[in-house]
């Protein structure tokens, strides 16, 4: 069965909420790019895995949605991340979900 857009971000959420790296790596396309607001970016999935394994493997990261809005093959989440600062940390982050994969994210602040 095909999952919609808004079904794989939130597996993708899920995955990140449980620390669980494989499953969290497993819902980005292979030639993923992520896009953060520093100007800093992450190509591909095995960048993704090294760039949260330790993240992941601390249990610290938590992130909770207060809205989301789709259209067509993307997503756009208000994120509250918890974890990540001494305080939560509101942010939108635009995904786009191709052949039921994440294949491009944006995160704005």
């Amino acid at each position: 069965m095909t999952q919609t857009p808004a079904e794989v971000v939130e597996r993708q959420l899920a995955a990140y909420n449980a620390h669980d790296l494989e499953a969290f790596a497993g819902c980005y396309a292979e030639e993923t790019r992520i896009d953060y607001p520093d100007g800093s970016v992450i190509q591909g999935r095995d960048a993704v895995r090294e760039a949260y394994a330790a993240q992941f493997a601390e249990g610290r990261c938590r992130a909770e949605i207060a809205g989301r809005l789709t259209e067509g093959g993307w997503v756009v989440d208000h994120e509250v991340a918890h974890g990540l600062a001494e305080e939560p940390v509101r942010l939108l982050v635009a995904y786009r979900v191709t052949d039921g994969l994440i294949d491009r994210v944006r995160f704005l602040r």
